[in-house]
């Protein structure tokens, strides 16, 4: 089986071999961990730890993904295996849509049922009279206590607007490459893939702007109570998502400009494309609920 090629025998599924790759990974993983919670706990060596598991975490996956990418061109996948790298993509964008849905999930509890209870609606009179008199359930909040001082919001026709309409144009452009993928319309696959590349860059360079006015300016923090936790949970971890993407669209634009795909095979873009959808549609719904409403 390790010689046939699958691309020439539907009958086969190629399976690779003694991969090492899982194994490597999973130990670099555990010294990335052990690293981060050692600096966390004030530990010397528990930064250089970190740094260290993180690149060879990035060493290993640059050769796994180099080999699966070695297995593709030369032809060992045929369409049940493109069959199960679509139903792979499906299940892990759908693993992704539930872990942003528990966030925004303790966003709407802290925010319509938490505060208000807090406040003393429904059977929360007691708990407001005795132990937070005089409490307003407004929101935006820092919770009872007023956890982390007074702090401003972000307003959402500023850099928020602009993020998503530079998000909303990234969602066109890699439309039109991959329009022009099928098309074997190679220049402007590239074109547009590059400009894809571009504007999630500048995406993450005004996410970066905004914390910075957030923290520098605003009192607006991690530790800004309930607010500042769920406002940076949801904008950090869909700002890593946009990070993620963007390495993955510059793998994909190199694997192009290399000639890997046509018009009849290119599953790798389809799944980043989809991928890169994704990140859109949790934006506009992280700028509705933590933004604007």
């Amino acid at each position: 089986m390790a010689h046939a090629k699958p691309e020439q025998d539907p009958d086969i599924y190629f399976v690779p071999h003694d991969s090492k790759w899982p194994v490597f990974a999973s130990v670099a993983l555990f010294v990335t961990m052990l690293g981060l919670a050692s600096w966390f706990n004030e530990a010397s060596w528990g930064r250089p730890m970190f740094f260290v598991g993180i690149a060879v975490l990035a060493l290993i996956l640059f050769k796994w993904f180099a080999d699966v990418i070695l297995e593709s061109v030369s032809g060992y996948y045929n369409k049940q295996v493109d069959v199960s790298f679509r139903m792979g993509m499906v299940w892990f964008i759908f693993s992704e849509i539930m872990f942003f849905a528990a966030f925004f999930g303790a966003l709407f509890y802290a925010r319509t049922l938490s505060l208000p209870w807090l406040g003393g609606e429904g059977s929360g009179a007691m708990t407001n009279s005795v132990l937070w008199d005089g409490y307003s359930a407004a929101w935006p909040s820092a919770g009872p206590g007023d956890v982390g001082g007074a702090f401003q919001t972000i307003p959402a026709w500023g850099l928020p607007l602009l993020n998503t309409l530079i998000l909303l144009a990234s969602g066109i452009t890699i439309t039109i490459a991959h329009h022009a993928l099928r098309a074997a319309h190679r220049t402007q696959l590239l074109v547009f893939l590059g400009a894809t590349i571009l504007l999630g860059c500048v995406f993450l360079f005004f996410q970066v702007e905004e914390y910075v006015h957030a923290y520098r300016d605003l009192n607006l923090t991690l530790g800004s109570g309930i607010y500042g936790s769920t406002f940076f949970m949801l904008t950090g971890f869909h700002g890593a998502h946009v990070t993620l993407g963007t390495i993955m669209l510059i793998v994909i634009w190199l694997r192009c400009y290399r000639g890997h795909f046509t018009k009849e095979n290119h599953f790798a873009f389809e799944a980043v494309a989809w991928y890169w959808h994704f990140v859109d549609v949790v934006w506009l719904i992280l700028f509705l609920f933590v933004y604007v409403v």
